[in-house]
């Protein structure tokens, strides 16, 4: 028991409201997180507190990770997930259904392993859709495309892309048994330049799992699962979004790393 009459819990509890409500309305802290916001409207607080560390330090303003996650529930500001899904792939189809080659694989250097997959975006009229290619190792996107139909066209403009800022060899190509990414032609194009052919297993949702959650990144912090007036407009906000993905957002699972930087390594 404190000797004023309060439990020791209960006092620290205390200090840490009185140091939370210091810094609530504080301008320096408020115009740091708002402009992190800005670029990453739902990045989470970990990742928000590594950005801000240094300014933080700058500015005098000692605040820890937890008092930080405080202050950001206090205002409301704790990023909530967003689930929703529809469907892209369709796999019923006549062309040949190439085997999985990275089964238990971990990508040591850039270009060795690219995941592939295509996701929606809304429009105020249907949609159009997103094709992605990202190098496994550094979390870089490396080829993206958006375009108003789910044929062919949107995956070879992203394919084209990933090849010309290719900058490693032996590179293995995966993604699910989509009839875009199993089409002769598509397959063509990337036998064309060395790349192997992978492709998940049917009904296994893991087996692009890195692919899936780098969409899910786009959609939940870039807000790219908004509506869009229309494709022009669609693809600007995706090439922001995707800018600010590989140059500023760190990432847990690369020790707060920026995908561009290891990329480039």
């Amino acid at each position: 028991m404190h000797k004023l009459g309060k439990t020791r819990a209960s006092f620290y509890k205390h200090r840490r409201q009185v140091f939370i409500s210091k810094h609530l309305q504080d301008p320096i802290l408020i115009e740091l997180v708002l402009e992190q916001r800005k670029k990453i409207p739902r990045l989470g607080g970990k990742k928000l507190h590594y950005l801000l560390a240094p300014s933080l330090k700058a500015s005098k303003l000692f605040l820890g990770r937890d008092r930080f996650f405080a202050w950001l529930k206090q205002q409301d500001l704790l990023v909530k997930p967003k689930k929703s899904y529809t469907k892209t792939t369709n796999s019923f189809h006549r062309f040949y259904k190439h085997g999985n080659l990275i089964k238990e694989q971990t990508p040591s250097y850039p270009d060795q392993i690219w995941v592939s997959d295509i996701t929606y975006i809304r429009k105020q009229k249907g949609f159009c859709y997103l094709a992605l290619i990202t190098d496994a190792f550094s979390r870089k996107i490396i080829g993206y495309d958006v375009s108003d139909s789910l044929e062919l066209t949107g995956c070879i403009n992203a394919l084209k892309m990933a090849t010309r800022h290719r900058i490693g060899k032996n590179t293995i190509h995966h993604s699910d048994r989509g009839i875009q990414y199993c089409s002769n032609q598509y397959v063509q194009l990337v036998e064309k330049h060395g790349i192997k052919v992978s492709m998940g297993e049917a009904g296994n949702c893991y087996d692009n799992a890195l692919a899936e959650r780098v969409n899910g990144i786009l959609k939940n912090e870039f807000n790219l699962d908004a509506t869009y007036k229309n494709l022009k407009t669609a693809q600007k906000a995706v090439s922001q979004a995707i800018k600010t993905y590989n140059e500023v957002r760190p990432h847990l699972a690369l020790k707060m790393k920026k995908p561009v930087d290891l990329y480039a390594a």
